[in-house]
């Protein structure tokens, strides 16, 4: 039994790093010290716990995790201060030497946080508790509310590929998921609440079905069942786990979007074969045709990488050739980041920094116009938008079901409301198409 006495009155502050995955687990612990009498802070309110989920993709985010936790210590410095995420499960021993933090929970300890809390007395030294990659089993159910108007549901955790240059399986374990059954009645959950938009995340979510026996697209069939929900998103999708039946199942869906994000990588086979990626460029090549033929308006958003080990010039000219002739909307850049226990760094060519750089420059330019030129086609077409809650006095913003930023001036009114509205031409930035308002629908 939890002596709750112990946490009455505390007030508590959350910060995470890192993916959207990472951000849904923080809401789930704060609703686990919520549920025994912890309130969120204030803001410039000295907070008596402190929770910081950190990330460790790429040896920046370890830096920015590391900086992260010194400056909520220094903003809150009687608070008693948790690390958890990928990078306290990679780097347990890195992070309890520093001054102030009193407990590290690995990715397996994170879900029963209240077995370590104790009665929240800081000590001199802090304590770490981790396990094994081979022992990260359990399955943590989580559903959150972003802080604007989506829900985030984690469907799957883990991962089985051990791609050369990555650390999540040994952060996050194997693959894993939750069953369907479970997974319906959390959004039949966020239907009562009011939820309008959900979006699907998970490390390898493609490979779901991987501990209960189901698969991904038995997941969004029974997803798209549920009333009340209109709207899903799939985040990012292993181009050899999206199916033809999954494109083709969203295509005709009442509520899953004409949205994906799927990662490349690299537009290179050998660099792919460096990477030890499960695909080629010619089937992902086929994934994006086959989407624009029966969905000619999708949104595709890319991942890749540049920089690796052994992307000479050569290599790359050649990625970037293919990725500039696919139809696709944008590109999410990443310069490769060294990390201790890859199979990368026995991989001789290695890229300086300056060359990463002009690198990751010359494809952020190639995702700048393939973006507004996705943009221009639709300048006067009639739309639906889920409009987002917005700072006071600023302009709102929401997308349109093929993940258009629309922007319109500010009427508090429309949060978490689908419009119906004429999109008109570019805000003055130039991140979204300005709307004019056709029909408030509900």
């Amino acid at each position: 039994m939890i002596d709750t006495t112990v946490f009455q009155n505390k007030t508590a502050v959350y910060y995470t790093l890192g993916c959207k995955l990472n951000f849904s687990e923080t809401s789930t612990i704060g609703k686990l010290l919520t549920d025994v009498g912890v309130r969120t802070a204030r803001k410039g309110e000295k907070a008596d716990i402190c929770v910081i989920n950190t990330c460790s993709v790429t040896e920046m985010a370890d830096k920015k995790c590391r900086q992260a936790i010194h400056r909520m210590i220094k903003q809150h410095p009687d608070a008693f201060v948790i690390v958890t995420g990928c990078y306290a499960q990679l780097k347990p021993d890195q992070i309890v030497q520093i001054e102030g933090v009193d407990l590290v929970l690995g990715a397996e300890q994170k879900k029963d946080i209240f077995k370590y809390l104790g009665n929240l007395h800081k000590n001199e030294t802090g304590e770490a508790y981790t396990t094994t990659t081979k022992d990260i089993t359990s399955f943590v159910p989580s559903c959150s509310q972003g802080d604007r108007t989506r829900y985030f549901l984690k469907v799957q955790d883990g991962c089985d590929y051990y791609c050369s240059y990555c650390t999540i399986p040994f952060a996050r374990g194997r693959s894993r998921n939750g069953t369907i059954e479970s997974l319906v009645k959390q959004v039949e959950k966020v239907a009562d609440e009011g939820g309008k938009e959900i979006v699907l995340t998970g490390v390898n979510i493609g490979d779901f079905g991987r501990s209960t026996g189901e698969s991904f697209l038995d997941l969004i069939k029974a997803l798209d069942q549920v009333e009340g929900i209109e709207r899903y998103r799939i985040s990012s999708i292993e181009p050899n786990l999206l199916t033809d039946e999954i494109i083709e199942f969203v295509a005709c869906s009442k509520r899953f979007m004409p949205h994906f994000h799927i990662p490349l990588q690299s537009g290179c086979d050998e660099v792919l074969k460096l990477m030890r990626r499960r695909y080629d460029t010619a089937l992902f090549a086929q994934k994006i045709k086959k989407i624009k033929e029966i969905m000619p308006h999708a949104f595709i958003g890319v991942d890749v990488i540049v920089g690796t080990r052994g992307e000479t010039e050569e290599y790359f000219n050649r990625a970037y050739d293919f990725i500039a002739s696919l139809d696709i909307t944008q590109l999410h850049v990443f310069s490769y980041s060294e990390r201790a226990g890859t199979q990368a760094l026995k991989i001789d060519y290695v890229v300086s920094p300056q060359e990463k750089r002009e690198r990751s420059q010359k494809l952020l330019n190639l995702s700048d116009s393939k973006t507004k030129e996705f943009y221009k086609r639709y300048i006067g077409d009639t739309v639906k938008a889920l409009m987002e809650k917005s700072k006071s006095g600023a302009p709102m913003h929401g997308f349109t079901e093929n993940y258009i930023r629309v922007e319109l001036e500010n009427d508090k009114t429309l949060d978490n409301k689908m419009v119906t509205l004429c999109l008109q031409g570019f805000n003055h930035d130039e991140t979204a198409l300005r709307g004019t308002i056709l029909q408030n629908d509900k």
